[in-house]
């Protein structure tokens, strides 16, 4: 029996771990690295098609982001997740996929002018649309036995609707070894889902440590703090804007409102709107409201057994069209604006900011991490202006952050689910932190349970008899940019990038549009291109 780390190790992103046992290939994860690499990732060690079985903890694309991926290069077997990883999955996937399919669009036009290779998407929607159907759905607390000798049991990770930790129970030459996976594991007393559950006894514990460094300090009363920022905005007149990851986020923001609005807590403003704009963002709303009750914690039970729906009320609009979009905004009515993308890179919320940023009545609310070089991030750090579609748009409007959410257990809460265990693992290895924050919360597991800990490397294979390390992988590290001016230039191609990425947001939301206005648009991209393309 062996492990091999794959991926998110001293990283934070691309989880993904291979075991083999009782003469099988299991993953456990497939995800996609997002935002900057500091170690090069070994590959794959075996063809995906040779790999018997893949089990997923949840369903954001930092776990189940490749999973279009392997289908496309030859894997057709099973995709074990609980039912709402699987609905979330096939959304997520699907807009992942147009996604990679929009990118290869735009960088492939300059590629034929050019008489270069063409570049070829990661994977399309044909792909994410296949992939679903490959999925097998159980619930929490299930044996399911998927091979001879392989059993496995979802235990509830209460960091997303349908997340998990997997416990393995493993069987091979009449001896029992165990292995407990734990996922991404939630904060706790969050709106709509249950508290991770407490885990059950493994040989073996590989655990995150995304907070592993850090708490979260004293729990905010996010109602008293939403409530205030409203109230003052409509008071003034303007539009609360809030730039919010579409699954999850959303859906928790939507439960406080609906507790401020039932409870009349905005004074004077009793029947204002709230704007879900965001395609993805409106479909994920739709499945936490589609009956998910295995999920839900006790004070969402209560609410549906009163026929309440908690995510749901009187105000509330959802926006699916450009046309839907583009009439937020000639709403004069004070309103809030639930907009993706979350650090405000692409998406929708864009063109709510390019609205809003210079009214002094108006208050952009950050609900999320701002990663450093995001235009949220820069407004948060108090940026007196921004570009927005060519456009310098002034920062006259109030920028606030609702203090404290986070979908992640901290270091402390992390330290408390391992010391649940029933007993001591024979070791804990740490992934999915950033680097020094693994090798920190190794430490931390020995000093303060006494458990053997080890923060492995991509391509790090353990035996899973011993424990120990068998084939230690090269450590490559992406270098760093020496000169502060190659930093510069280096974060000015990024924002090109980016740019780019934002005319595919901009060219679909086109679709659709009158053949006058898109041959029009499409010969100011060709124009732009010709001006710019080295030849």
């Amino acid at each position: 029996m062996k492990l091999t780390f794959l991926g998110a190790a001293h990283e934070v992103t691309g989880s993904c771990t291979l075991l083999e046992a009782c003469g099988k290939h299991i993953l456990i994860d497939c995800g996609m690295e997002q935002g900057q690499d500091i170690y090069e990732n070994c590959d794959l060690p075996v063809a995906p098609s040779d790999i018997d079985a893949i089990c997923l903890t949840h369903a954001h694309i930092d776990h189940s982001g490749k999973l279009p991926a392997m289908v496309a290069a030859g894997y057709s077997g099973p995709i074990y997740s609980t039912a709402a990883t699987h609905k979330l999955c096939s959304i997520m996937l699907r807009d992942s996929a147009h996604i990679q399919e929009f990118e290869a669009h735009w960088r492939n036009r300059k590629a034929k002018r050019a008489g270069t290779e063409l570049y070829e998407p990661l994977y399309t929607v044909e792909d994410a649309m296949k992939t679903v159907e490959q999925f097998c759905p159980y619930s929490y607390g299930k044996d399911v036995e998927i091979f001879e000798g392989v059993t496995i049991r979802f235990l509830d990770a209460g960091h997303l609707l349908g997340s998990s930790s997997i416990h393995l129970t493993l069987e091979e030459n009449g001896k029992k070894t165990t292995l407990l996976f734990s996922g991404d594991l939630g904060n706790i007393d969050r709106p709509l889902i249950r508290d991770p559950q407490k885990p059950i006894g493994a040989d073996y514990v590989v655990i995150e440590s995304t907070y592993g460094d850090r708490l979260h300090g004293e729990r905010p009363d996010y109602i008293t703090q939403l409530t205030s920022i409203i109230q003052d905005t409509f008071d003034r007149g303007g539009n609360v804007v809030i730039p919010s990851f579409a699954v999850g986020r959303t859906q928790e923001l939507l439960y406080l409102i609906r507790i401020i609005k039932d409870q009349g807590l905005i004074k004077y403003h009793d029947d204002f709107s709230v704007y879900v704009d965001s395609p993805l963002a409106v479909e994920a709303t739709n499945i936490y409201s589609g009956g998910m009750t295995e999920y839900y914690d006790k004070e969402t039970l209560a609410l549906l057994e009163k026929g309440i729906d908690p995510i749901k009320f009187p105000g509330l609009k959802l926006s699916l069209t450009s046309d839907d979009s583009r009439a937020i905004n000639e709403d004069k009515y004070p309103k809030i604006i639930i907009s993706a993308s979350g650090m405000c890179e692409a998406g929708r919320i864009r063109h709510h900011l390019k609205h809003n940023l210079w009214r002094y009545d108006s208050t952009v609310l950050f609900v999320g991490y701002q990663t450093d070089g995001t235009i949220g991030r820069k407004l948060l750090d108090g940026a007196v202006s921004v570009k927005l579609f060519g456009e310098e748009i002034i920062v006259n409007a109030n920028i606030q952050s609702l203090d404290g959410i986070s979908g992640h257990a901290d270091k402390n809460m992390l330290l408390s689910w391992l010391a649940d265990l029933p007993y001591p693992p024979k070791k804990v290895f740490v992934n999915h932190g950033a680097d020094g924050v693994c090798d920190h919360f190794a430490n931390q597991i020995y000093e303060n349970l006494g458990y053997f800990s080890d923060a492995p490397y991509s391509g790090d294979v353990f035996d899973l008899e011993t424990g120990e390390c068998v084939e230690k992988a090269k450590v490559v590290r992406i270098p760093s940019k020496i000169s502060a001016g190659r930093k510069r230039a280096n974060a000015i191609f990024e924002r090109l990038l980016l740019s780019g990425r934002r005319l595919l947001s901009v060219i679909e939301q086109n679709r659709g549009g009158a053949n006058k206005d898109l041959a029009k648009f499409t010969s100011q991209i060709d124009a732009l291109c010709d001006k710019w393309e080295r030849k």
